[in-house]
């Protein structure tokens, strides 16, 4: 009988066994999450877990960052020290075993770490498996021990002298493989900021520690000790928005379950404003995705401001019955849990599974919460009455989304009249250019490709949603066509009203003028999208389009500038190629705005793929990007005259 396998080409020689860390270096995405920036910084972040992994166990005080000039990187802390005594089962220094072996490390038994982020014992193998060279250098029980390391595995023997002095702790300096990652090795491989961001969140978590990270080739250092931790950290967050109250709401519990221990922290304070930004920590990893302990402060947030309610206001308002979204309007939280045994969705630890942990989040948050708001009669009020009108706004956009529907149903469930839209029902091939204005709208209709491009012009400048709650954003008419058009809902509404898989077209173009103007009017548009649609932005749909700002020719050579630089540029080469004793003679034309440009024009210059620049929206970090959008369209002046002032030399919206 013929092995219908064998015919498939599929045997027992097509079994290929990946040898140490070789099944990293061949998948690294499954590790790291990708190879590009992200990926790059996740190294420093395995290597910055472990460091206050021995701060939270009380060993390390002190974790630096330092940048070298060859664009490696140093992560350091005074802590204990990797263990350098002998492995019995490998026969050799226990910082090899952890460097060249997966699920190696000292954060399994739960003795060396009762709490760690670290944990599943991956990192440091992992950031030795991705680098061209990494060096170690260990300072433990008066020894100091340095050894090298490259892709995976060591490139020398220990070099083991006496340790001078008092110093005790690791240094792991490495530099990125180049074959593995998407960066030019003859420039600067990490992003300050980016790390210095993670710094300053660790160091709110870690208020036992001081944080430092210094770069050697810009000279650019900061500090960050916060020993007012959490407190600290909602202060952050709310510094440019107005409070609601003054104190914040702080809460610092052990829950106790048979022999199970979590440490809980929360941190919540109320603002003027309609934004909710609550951030989730588990041994100081930030779940961006949240999982069971968001779910947990969520249901028992709602649930303890019905109870107040019902005990403590007014006959009159006990109609009223809260939803998750109007108890969250206006509240910065953030929920720090430490838990002996975390259950993270992958390697990238961006959401917790434990269900033990909704469970001892939601009873702390209602016992805390419950017995603040009885010592704090004035502050429940506020809190409760600012839910109670984010309950009204929320039921009155409600009522305009059905409002929307319903004409649209009656009206053969047509897109907005304004849309030109594009023959395709391939969400994947389809684009929508949102253009400034009708009359860019018209010569954009007529030069675009029918076939998978959809044209929407909105009249002016949308209603700036920072500034307004959703009963007013829903009403706004623009924004009622971006809606209809795009088909996803908008969040903000219910929790159920965004549905990303029925987006309409993969490409979603912010198309404006290269102007004051235009500039006002992506910002308006990136803040509605940040704020109510942001999903989009994380699946990398949305984009801004890069229409030229000059067409510059000289005989019968002419080229679209997209920039003054590019324009001096050009100049230049001109000059020297003619030989060209002066500019005179070169003719140049200035686009004031979309509107002036032909449709072939528009369409050569910024619609065409085979020509166009189109840049994709992301953010880095999403708290430097909330706050930035609060700056920049909140309502509280000063701060946007301070961003104004600080970065009058680097403001470009396009890098929002």
């Amino acid at each position: 009988m013929t092995d219908k396998s064998d015919t498939l080409g599929y045997s027992s020689t097509s079994i290929k066994v990946l040898k140490g860390l070789e099944g990293v270096r061949k998948r690294p995405a499954m590790y790291i999450g990708d190879t590009g920036k992200k990926g790059l910084h996740h190294l420093v972040m395995e290597c910055l877990d472990n460091s206050v992994d021995e701060a939270i166990a009380g060993y390390a005080n002190y974790i630096k960052v330092m940048f070298h000039n060859d664009f490696s990187v140093l992560i350091s802390d005074n802590g204990r020290g990797i263990p350098i005594d002998k492995h019995k089962e490998y026969n050799k220094p226990a910082v090899e075993v952890i460097m060249e072996h997966l699920h190696s490390g000292g954060k399994f038994d739960n003795k060396s770490y009762k709490i760690s982020g670290g944990l599943h014992g991956v990192g440091l193998s992992v950031v030795n498996a991705l680098t061209e060279w990494l060096h170690v250098e260990i300072h433990r029980d008066g020894v100091c021990y340095k050894q090298d390391f490259s892709k995976g595995l060591k490139s020398s023997e220990p070099e083991i002298t006496t340790s001078e002095g008092k110093n005790k702790g690791t240094k792991i300096r490495f530099f990125p493989d180049p074959t593995i990652f998407d960066f030019n090795p003859e420039e600067s491989v990490f992003n300050f900021s980016t790390i210095a961001n993670r710094m300053r969140e660790l160091a709110f978590l870690t208020p036992q520690a001081k944080f430092e990270i210094y770069d050697k080739i810009t000279e650019n250092r900061e500090i960050f000790h916060y020993e007012g931790g959490l407190k600290e950290f909602i202060s952050h967050l709310n510094q440019d928005k107005q409070a609601l109250h003054n104190e914040i709401i702080y809460i610092d519990e052990e829950y106790h379950e048979d022999s199970l221990v979590v440490e809980i922290e929360i941190a919540m304070q109320y603002n003027q404003g309609y934004q909710t930004n609550i951030l989730t920590y588990c041994n100081t990893i930030n779940t961006v995705e949240g999982g069971t302990h968001l779910t947990g402060f969520k249901s028992a947030l709602t649930r303890t401001l019905n109870s107040y309610i019902e005990a403590y206001m007014p006959k009159k308002y006990q109609e009223y019955v809260l939803s998750g979204g109007d108890t969250r309007e206006g509240l910065s939280a953030v929920i720090s849990i430490k838990l002996p045994d975390p259950q993270f969705e992958s390697q990238t630890k961006i959401k917790l599974g434990n269900p033990e942990a909704r469970q001892a989040v939601s009873q702390t948050l209602s016992k805390g919460l419950m017995e603040y708001l009885e010592n704090n009669p004035a502050v429940g009020k506020k809190i409760i009455m600012k839910s109670i009108d984010a309950k009204k706004a929320r039921e009155a956009a409600k009522k305009a989304r059905q409002l929307i529907r319903r004409k649209s149903a009656l009206d053969s469930a047509r897109m907005p009249g304004k849309l030109a839209d594009c023959s395709s029902n391939d969400p994947e091939e389809c684009e929508i250019f949102i253009v400034e204005g009708d009359s860019a709208g018209g010569s954009a209709k007529q030069g675009r490709d029918r076939q998978y491009q959809a044209i929407l012009p909105l009249r002016g400048k949308i209603l700036n949603v920072e500034k307004a709650r959703i009963d007013r954003i829903i009403q706004n008419k623009e924004i009622q066509a971006i809606i209809k058009a795009l088909g996803v809902g908008i969040q903000g509404v219910s929790d159920e009203d965004f549905e990303i898989d029925k987006l309409r077209y993969h490409k979603v173009i912010i198309f404006c003028d290269a102007d004051i103007d235009g500039a006002h009017i992506e910002t308006l548009l990136l803040t509605f999208f940040f704020r109510y649609m942001r999903p989009l932005i994380d699946n990398g749909n949305l984009y801004i389009a890069a229409p030229p700002l000059y067409y510059v020719s000289y005989r019968n050579t002419g080229k679209y500038i997209y920039s003054d630089k590019e324009k001096e540029e050009f100049f230049k080469g001109l000059m020297e190629q003619y030989d060209l004793e002066d500019s005179s003679s070169i003719k140049i034309k200035r686009y004031k705005g979309l509107g002036e440009m032909s449709p072939d024009e528009l369409y050569k210059t910024t619609m065409d793929k085979k020509g166009r620049i189109l840049k994709r929206v992301t953010y880095e970090d999403v708290l430097q990007t909330d706050k930035i959008f609060t700056q920049l369209m909140g309502k509280e002046v000063l701060p946007r005259k301070k961003f104004i002032i600080n970065n009058y030399d680097e403001v470009n919206i396009l890098d929002v």
